[in-house]
């Protein structure tokens, strides 16, 4: 099977074999472009991680257009994987007194095993239909996050491990499903830090699985761990400074802001998979 690393880039040696000016002036443009391509990342995700640290979570899906056009929509996601890792180890650290295991083991323990077995799904299906999977599911996700938030539906025990084995398994097959998992714990009864703590615990076992999952079956060569590794170091970045320099964003800003990267990843990957 063909790395989905080239899903982007693509080789040049198409037909009859083109002069060595041609390939010169090829891989030019495609060392610039991975360039800047790499830099959007960087400047994405200290702003990502800034949002994130303020709001607990939207730092996958603002990571996403760039994520998926770098490296293509299968590997962006065992890329954020690694670097969801990163990111939540931060918020784990700094909320670690706060987390509510019950809460945790309650939704981790069904997730674990759903996670894998969405990563399994995903790394088998053809391009083209995760491509549209992805993108049908980041449409969804627009008025099921505006729903979860606006019903605040209690939820028991029960159902909380239900919705981390549904969570955990859209989790391995798509990139995140972090604006769906903070109203699950909301619904559980968890508030401020507690709850802050509890869905990053959560979300840190979930990815480990995942990437883990990843790892076992050849989707994460080193050059995917160290990119994932990278993103997620901006992550902790922004963070940082979002921890010491306070921007001031509206809910109502930022659910737009969410919706649009929302509609702009979806856009892109079924634009990708039907032109």
């Amino acid at each position: 099977m063909n790395s989905p690393f080239t899903h982007h880039y693509v080789t040049f040696y198409h037909g009859s074999c083109p002069q060595p000016s041609a390939n010169i002036a090829a891989i030019t443009y495609q060392q610039r472009r991975g360039n800047v391509l790499y830099a959007v990342i960087a400047i994405t995700g200290i702003l990502a991680g800034i949002i994130s640290g303020m709001v607990g979570t939207g730092s996958s899906i603002i990571l996403l257009p760039a994520l998926a056009w770098t490296f293509g929509p299968k590997t962006a996601i065992p890329v954020m994987a690694v670097a969801a890792i990163v990111g939540n180890i931060s918020r784990v650290l700094l909320w670690r007194k706060d987390i509510n295991l019950k809460a945790f083991f309650l939704y981790s323990v069904p997730g674990i095993p759903a996670a894998v077995l969405g990563a399994n799904t995903l790394w088998v299906m053809p391009a083209r239909l995760s491509d549209i999977c992805i993108g049908l599911f980041f449409f969804l996700l627009i008025p099921l996050r505006h729903f979860a938030k606006t019903k605040a539906l209690p939820l028991t025990g029960l159902q909380l491990a239900l919705a981390g084995a549904l969570t955990g398994f859209l989790t391995g097959l798509v990139f995140s499903t972090g604006p769906l998992t903070i109203p699950i714990f909301a619904g559980y009864g968890l508030v401020k830090g507690a709850l802050l703590s509890t869905e990053a615990a959560a979300s840190f076992a979930i990815y480990f699985a995942k990437a883990s999952t990843f790892s076992a079956i050849g989707a994460m060569p080193w050059h995917v761990l160290v990119s994932g590794l990278l993103v997620g170091g901006t992550l902790v970045a922004g963070m940082l400074i979002g921890k010491k320099w306070v921007v001031r964003i509206s809910d109502n800003a930022f659910n737009r802001l969410i919706d649009v990267m929302l509609l702009v990843a979806g856009a892109s990957l079924l634009r990708d998979a039907f032109f």
